[in-house]
């Protein structure tokens, strides 16, 4: 298996190379953002190990930028953060895994190895509805060239119909998903919400991307509409 470690740390990235090479993998080392990024652009890996902090471009922007190509190569991020936004923002970016510094090198192997059983399946950064897109990670909406404002609620509301395009999502799994699993507010405040969302990514563009089936709940249509 062929395995890319992008890490500034040479002493790790060595130590990494020598103890994976002796598990039966192939590995490949780079010690900056952009040699990393051309490496993953250039050649075919089957993971890459992808620290953050580098020189040059961040292993934040290498992943972000090898999902917005269609690369899906399973990808565990190393940091020294260890806050649960650091670890939020990396998988939001697009990671598969995250593990902190210092790590155990057993964990580090098993992890590998689960990553390579998944294999790389697409799983686009970026959500999608024609020309509507929305980004988790840069919490951005746009609708073609025009970049949207929405409120924390609203964003939750249409990520969560945008996962799940073209299907019909009552009320309730709104509630669940984007409010609490045990709310019992008023259930008509989806409709409310949906209403604002509306006014926002429809609208304004003559577009009818954001649907009520009636007596079952709210579908997004997967062409925007």
């Amino acid at each position: 298996m062929r395995v890319l470690v992008v890490e500034d740390e040479r002493g790790l990235a060595r130590a990494l190379q020598r103890g994976l090479s002796a598990e039966g993998f192939s590995v490949e080392l780079a010690h900056d953002g952009l040699d990393g990024l051309h490496l993953a652009r250039e050649h075919a890996y089957d993971v890459i190990v992808l620290d953050i902090m580098l020189p040059s471009l961040s292993g934040y922007r290498i992943c972000q930028t090898l999902r917005a190509e269609g690369n899906w190569v399973p990808i565990l991020m190393l940091s020294a953060k260890d806050g649960e936004y650091d670890q939020a923002d990396g998988l939001d970016v697009g990671a598969d895994d995250y593990l902190t510094k210092p790590f155990s090198y057993v964990v580090l192997v098993a992890r590998l190895r689960a990553l390579l059983r998944r294999g790389a399946p697409a799983r686009p950064a970026v959500l999608s509805a024609g020309d509507l897109e929305l980004d988790p990670g840069a919490k951005t909406v746009r609708r073609g060239d025009t970049g949207l404002t929405l409120t924390p609620r609203e964003f939750g509301v249409l990520e969560y119909l945008m996962r799940r395009a073209d299907e019909v999502v009552s009320k309730r799994d709104i509630l669940e998903h984007v409010w609490d699993a045990h709310y019992d507010g008023d259930p008509n405040v989806v409709e409310v919400y949906v209403g604002y969302l509306r006014r926002k990514i429809d609208t304004p563009f003559g577009r009818a991307a954001l649907q009520t089936v009636r007596g079952a709940g709210y579908r997004l249509s997967g062409d925007g509409g």
